[in-house]
């Protein structure tokens, strides 16, 4: 897709990968781009096209009301970057409370974004999805059963969305980065994410520029996950015996 005077929305918009990425759609002339948030406390930006506005995409109609409100100001959603998310630690004793924060993040968030964008976007028979997942969603997190899970089932709704629509004209990008250098991973540096270093943001915006121009599925900045992603395929068992051998390893 070309990205020239597309209207762009972006989740998690505030830091990070969300702003690295806002950037580079403004630096490709995107004709808008929208940040979503649930604060903007520490956000400075003097660009009249970069715009922010408050809301929690985990609620369904707040996301829709804004999305509405987007697309009456703006014009209609060309491209919707699905990008928030957070990082909790913890094995299957976790809370309940904790379970739904990661699912309604990283799954229902996405969720809730294409069933009110996909029918418009099926109109026109044009539009675009960035879901942020990572490589915990193509490999696994050993220090958190949440992340991991939840970001399983995000590369499995994007999958179903590529299938399903992808020959009308919806195009479905999955991001799958390792350890970002952005506030969720400040303090993270030895975990084991962050084994084969920490990418910038900017890094990593590039490589989504790159994905929406060439309709790309699978987005992996670092080029280790593939290889080891192709390890998992190729002989899962013995993935699983050498992902034990690594928590062994860093627990020791």
């Amino acid at each position: 897709m070309n990205i020239k005077n597309k209207v762009v929305v972006v989740t998690g918009g505030s830091g990070g990968i969300g702003q690295a990425l806002a950037i580079s759609f403004i630096n490709e002339n995107a004709k808008v781009v929208i940040l979503l948030d649930i604060n903007f406390d520490h956000f400075e930006s003097k660009n009249d096209k970069l715009i922010t506005k408050i809301c929690d995409v985990t609620n369904e109609k707040e996301l829709a009301k804004t999305i509405d409100e987007i697309n009456l100001k703006f014009g209609l959603i060309d491209i919707f970057c699905s990008n928030a998310g957070i990082l909790s630690l913890g094995n299957e004793q976790v809370s309940t409370e904790d379970w739904n924060k990661n699912w309604n993040l990283h799954v229902m968030s996405h969720v809730f974004a294409a069933k009110k964008l996909i029918p418009e976007m099926l109109k026109r028979g044009s539009g675009y999805f960035v879901n942020t997942s990572s490589a915990a969603g193509l490999l696994s997190h050993i220090d958190s059963v949440t992340y991991s899970t939840t970001k399983h089932a995000a590369i499995g709704f994007a999958e179903w969305i590529a299938i399903t629509y992808g020959k009308r004209g919806i195009g479905v990008s999955i991001l799958c980065p390792q350890a970002v250098k952005t506030n969720m991973t400040k303090g993270r540096e030895n975990e084991v994410s962050a084994l084969d270093g920490m990418m910038k943001p900017e890094m990593v915006a590039l490589d989504v520029i790159k994905a929406i121009k060439e309709e790309i599925f699978l987005i992996s900045p670092h080029d280790q996950v593939l290889g080891y992603f192709q390890n998992k395929a190729n002989n899962y068992s013995r993935w699983i015996g050498g992902m034990q051998k690594l928590r062994q390893k860093l627990k020791s």
